[in-house]
């Protein structure tokens, strides 16, 4: 029998030449003799003469194999050497200063909160540019799948910049605050921008690699940001830090915007190739958008510091509300509902949530161990994440580099690097101590960096086994999102959680060393004043002219603090975990996959009923 055609590559996508369907009669007219055009989605393939199935021969495997090779090898669209080096090297900056500002407020809080005295007001800082990052990542993600990604970059790139100039001249708490929520939204987009790139231009087999070293550019910008930050402020201003922020990352959106091709587009774009703009802006879910917006900036509002209870409950009805949308009215939701409706997609999301609100615990926090509890300098303080970023970027490049090779369920990959995370943060409730070997410490918050960077590469690859490829994009910016949203989970409320833990230990400390801490009143005007200071400003326990005596008490209290979060963070993983499990390895199916299975039990009933009349005859 002579060999099937052969699936070349055509420009950047697959085309066998051949109709990918056929009715039953077209099939009954070919010679028994003759090799047909072939019927394939995914793993299934038919083959008409003598009215057989294919699906289930030597033949179909094998045509499946050549097919299978090649779209583990082929990219979705191509570009020049010069252009993708081009794209890569701005996508790097402005995924570097999205997350220096994610760290480097930290050792930025203490002279901004005195600056415009909003010491109350801190865990809002990075809460502000957060929430505002995770809320806006889902309709990056719908934007990114309707409009060039190059005219995203621009859009997304101007937004943070501004964002950054209106945080720089911010003489008022809200005005700060305003300036980094509109940093957060272009910071969105562009998180999203780096996955669309990375799912276009990298074959399927080097996506766990470049995932990696995305991840390994996040967790650079991280690291550094603490470091820059905490070593600049003393000698810039805190004011200087967020200028200088603008023209770069104007330069990084333009070098995407001209380094993109015209011609290039999401391959999940509008197939309408013609379609005008105002038809592209009519099919945009505005309406969805804005209630998934308002319900994650409602729920973080109402759980961070103390509880509010109206925004909670208000929260869950506009969530309702979202869904109702997004099921009945939205033309092309922001959310498709093949998501909605994909039990595993939607329970990963959820452990995404748990996982990184955790992992944001450690990096929000371990520069200030290093600033409250054992005395190290600002700019000292920062780089106490150079070793827990160290191990994110090589957990996440060791894994895309020698596993995520391949397509498939990663399963218990997943739940092996999410136990060894929660494994490491209960090391780290135990030594985040002023006596505890500094090389322990060092070597317990490189081990949750690792494990945070293997299971964040697991968990991607898991959620493109679960979801239909044409979900890919907004499934990816769901996930994002999930894991923004756990950001502002581990700045808000693990903030709020840490700030009461404090205030409490220093109220009962101080109450002691003033010889009235059993009494119960409210601390002296005096003390309350300086406990105030001390909960929004860490700096001041070791640089802030404390008496040995006040000193212990406040680093006591930081001690109490930070291993209450700790454990509090080792409880969540562990949910976390369950959650992971529950999501199994079913992988997700297309419709049109689905149709093409249809087609092919038709066809199949059809040769059986021939057979049997034969037989008959």
């Amino acid at each position: 029998m002579p060999s099937p055609p052969r699936a070349e590559a055509s420009g950047s996508s697959l085309d066998p030449g051949k109709p990918k369907s056929a009715t039953a009669a077209e099939y009954g007219e070919n010679d028994a003799a003759e090799d047909t055009p072939l019927l394939r989605s995914g793993s299934s393939s038919l083959r008409a003469g003598s009215v057989s199935i294919a699906s289930a021969s030597e033949y179909g495997r094998e045509q499946d194999d050549a097919t299978d090779s090649l779209d583990l090898d082929t990219p979705n669209q191509t570009v020049s050497r010069g252009r993708a080096v081009a794209i890569v090297l701005s996508v790097y900056l402005l995924i570097f200063l999205i997350a220096s500002n994610m760290s480097g407020i930290t050792m930025a809080q203490s002279m901004i909160a005195a600056d415009l005295d909003a010491y109350d007001e801190a865990v809002w800082f990075a809460a502000a540019f957060l929430v505002a990052m995770s809320s806006s990542t889902p309709v990056a993600g719908k934007l990114a799948s309707v409009f060039s990604p190059r005219a995203v970059a621009l859009a997304a790139s101007a937004l943070f910049a501004t964002g950054c100039a209106a945080t720089a001249r911010a003489p008022s708490f809200a005005a700060f605050v305003t300036g980094r929520a509109l940093s957060g939204v272009g910071a969105g987009g562009v998180t999203v921008l780096a996955v669309v790139l990375i799912l276009e231009l990298a074959s399927k087999r080097q996506r766990g690699l470049f995932f990696g070293l995305l991840n390994a550019g996040f967790t650079t910008g991280v690291s550094l940001g603490a470091v820059v930050f905490g070593g600049l402020i003393s000698v810039t201003g805190w004011r200087v830090l967020f200028w200088i922020q603008t023209p770069l990352s104007l330069v990084a959106g333009l070098g995407i915007y001209l380094s993109v091709p015209s011609s290039f587009s999401s391959s999940q774009i509008l197939k309408e190739e013609r379609a005008t703009l105002a038809t592209k802006l009519k099919r945009i879910d505005y309406l969805g958008g804005l209630f998934l917006s308002a319900t994650v900036i409602l729920f973080l509002f109402g759980l961070s510091g103390s509880i509010r209870v109206v925004p909670l409950v208000v929260s869950s009805g506009t969530l309702a509300l979202f869904v109702l949308i997004e099921y009945y009215v939205a033309v092309d939701p922001i959310i498709p509902i093949a998501v909605l409706q994909n039990r595993g997609a939607l329970l990963l999301c959820i452990s995404q949530l748990g996982f990184m609100a955790a992992r944001w615990t450690v990096l929000f926090y371990a520069p200030i161990t290093a600033l409250a509890v054992r005395g190290f300098a600002p700019a000292a303080s920062g780089s106490m994440l150079i070793p827990t970023n160290l191990g994110f970027g090589m957990g996440g490049l060791l894994v895309g580099w020698l596993h995520v090779r391949h397509t498939g369920s990663f399963w218990l990959s997943c739940l092996v690097s999410l136990a060894l995370f929660a494994a490491s943060l209960f090391v780290l409730s135990l030594i985040s101590t002023a006596d505890a070997p500094l090389a322990l410490y060092v070597a317990a918050v490189f081990a949750n960096g690792l494990f945070t960077g293997a299971g964040l590469n697991y968990t991607l690859a898991h959620l493109l086994h679960l979801t239909p490829p044409e979900t890919h994009y907004v499934a990816t910016s769901l996930l994002g999102t999930f894991r923004g949203f756990a950001g502002s989970f581990g700045s808000a409320i693990g903030g709020g959680i840490f700030a009461r833990t404090l205030r409490a230990a220093l109220e009962s400390g101080f109450g002691a060393l003033d010889g009235h801490g059993g009494s119960g009143g409210p601390p002296p005007p005096d003390r309350a004043e300086l406990i105030r200071k001390l909960v929004g400003s860490p700096a001041l326990v070791f640089h802030g002219g404390l008496a040995d005596a006040e000193r212990a008490v406040a680093v006591s209290g930081y001690v109490d603090a930070l291993r209450v979060l700790f454990q509090a963070a080792v409880v969540l993983s562990l949910g976390v975990l369950v959650i992971q499990a529950a999501t199994g390895w079913k992988a997700g199916t297309s419709d049109k996959a689905k149709i093409d299975r249809d087609e092919a039990s038709v066809l199949g009933g059809d040769a059986e009923r021939d057979r049997e009349a034969e037989g008959r005859q």
